[in-house]
């Protein structure tokens, strides 16, 4: 296995257990999120640390394609998109992914909890999405 593959394979695993960490916090509806509670500080918690990673992905693998390092980590994702890597609607709630992460680093207790509940909902399918579409990206049979 290539070192990157290795890497991909690490941060993968490292995507999964936040995944899986936000599922069991998760509420089933958006009207049962109270806002600054264990479970909601949980799924908002393992939601960020999952997007960081699949940001520190997404940078990785426009270096490593060639494609120079992207000035922001929204265009890490639009970048992978012009490369065919990403699809442009995935590479887009990626780029908003991006946006919610930089939300909760710098605006936590401002947060719009509705919203938090749809990026909670929707983030782990897409990044699930991500690692795959970077694994075949990077694999034996793709560009390396």
């Amino acid at each position: 296995m290539s070192p990157s593959l290795a890497i991909l394979a690490e941060k993968t695993a490292a995507i999964e257990r936040h995944l899986r960490r936000l599922s069991e916090r998760m509420p089933t509806s958006g009207e049962d999120w109270q806002p600054m509670t264990d479970a909601s500080d949980a799924v908002i918690l393992h939601l960020w640390q999952a997007v960081q990673i699949a940001i520190d992905l997404a940078v990785a693998a426009c270096v490593q394609l060639g494609l120079g390092p992207p000035a922001s980590y929204g265009e890490a994702f639009r970048k992978l998109a012009d490369q065919g890597v990403l699809d442009r609607e995935l590479s887009g709630r990626l780029v908003r992914a991006a946006g919610f992460r930089n939300v909760v680093a710098h605006a936590y207790e401002g947060l719009d909890m509705k919203r938090v509940f749809a990026a909670a909902t929707q983030a782990p399918g897409d990044l699930l999405a991500f690692l795959g579409a970077l694994a075949r990206a990077l694999g034996p049979s793709g560009t390396k």
